[in-house]
């Protein structure tokens, strides 16, 4: 999966925490630590790593217009908290969703900048 792929595929991901984190607001659900969460969250840390290390590099190399290094940092670490936090309802409101709108952000912005190069690294 290139760049380009992984970062579409976070862009969604993070549009699906969104949804269920109003989902176990709605329905007051209290989530299982180690049938639900930790498996979720083990797979896409490893995807946000992964994207993370493949668009520092693509950064790198490419030296994007509108896209640095503190970016990307930001983005990875902010997902890597609402992935989990959206299975809580007693996540902040306000924070969750800031958090997710600043990563779909960089995600987005990314995705243009490698889309005006031309290239799929």
């Amino acid at each position: 999966m290139n760049i380009r792929e992984l970062s579409s595929l976070l862009y969604d991901e993070c549009g699906k925490c969104q949804d269920r984190f109003f989902d176990m607001r709605e329905r007051d659900a209290v989530p299982d630590f180690y049938e639900d969460v930790k498996p979720y969250a083990d797979h896409w840390h490893q995807e946000i790593e992964r994207w993370q290390e493949k668009s520092l590099l693509y950064i790198q190399q490419e030296r994007p217009k509108y896209v640095h290094k503190p970016q990307i940092d930001n983005a990875a670490e902010g997902m890597a908290q609402v992935f989990v936090q959206s299975f809580y309802k007693e996540t902040s409101r306000k924070r969750f969703l800031q958090t997710i709108q600043a990563a779909q952000y960089t995600l987005q912005t990314f995705m243009l900048a490698i889309d005006e190069k031309g290239e799929q690294p």
